[in-house]
């Protein structure tokens, strides 16, 4: 019987921190980011139980947000913010999933309106690990997935037309079940951008976050991560 997406995203998370703990990547002491998000969620779930189980001892864990923050209170990883002393502004590792991943292991992330912080973790992170389903491989960004891109409320006008002088087609993103757009955790907007066609990620993601207004872009290329991605058949690809 086929996994579900459901089943896909907590084999791959269970699998990846596991791999990670026998490859040394994760170990007692370290200081890890925990990302946010439907598969990161079993990816701090795991983390938790082999905390529980004895295997790891010490963790300092960063979170990406404060859906990930509270998880953390309730699975009792202890939090910390990059600026406390202990964290030094570095971590061992960051571990998150993601929205597209491309073959040359390329992201776009931020479904869930946390990349700004989740750029700032897996870009001061040593290593930097990926957790998701099958349907996340794509040939190349721009198409599918619609790229978030964070920016101050009062340059809404002005960034929406400079995304556009790149191709984007762009939609203020509005929240569920709450009137008006979506805030994020910074206090600020997201803009959702498709181009009619395939785009160079990297490039895109300088030209992105060098128009004023913009906080941050969905685009992650600067910081290779292994990846995990789970399929139906119940195989786990490291890309």
């Amino acid at each position: 019987m086929a996994l579900s997406q459901s089943e896909q995203k907590v084999l791959a998370a269970k699998t990846a921190v596991d791999t990670l703990i026998s490859e040394g990547l994760i170990f007692s002491g370290m200081k890890i980011g925990l990302g946010t998000g439907s598969t990161a969620m079993p990816a701090v779930k795991r983390l938790a139980e082999r905390i529980a189980d004895g295997t790891l001892k010490d963790i300092k864990a960063v979170a990406t947000s404060f859906q990930t923050s509270l998880a953390c209170e309730d699975l009792g990883i202890p939090v910390y913010t990059l600026n406390d002393r202990t964290i030094g502004g570095q971590l061992d590792l960051a571990i998150d999933g993601a929205d597209e991943v491309s073959p040359e292991k390329t992201l776009i992330k931020g479904g869930g309106a946390a990349l700004l912080r989740e750029k700032i973790i897996a870009y001061n992170s040593k290593h930097f690990a990926i957790v998701a389903d099958e349907s996340k491989k794509c040939d190349g960004h721009g198409t599918g997935f619609a790229l978030p891109v964070e920016i101050i409320g009062e340059a809404r006008v002005p960034v929406i037309k400079a995304l556009e002088k790149t191709g984007a087609e762009c939609v203020l993103r509005e929240g569920v079940k709450k009137a008006g757009p979506v805030i994020t955790d910074n206090g600020n907007m997201i803009i959702d951008c498709r181009w009619k066609n395939k785009v160079d990620a990297a490039k895109l993601e300088d030209e992105i976050n060098d128009i004023t207004g913009v906080v941050e872009c969905g685009f992650f290329t600067k910081n290779v991560p292994t990846v995990f991605i789970a399929h139906s058949d119940g195989s786990v690809e490291r890309m």
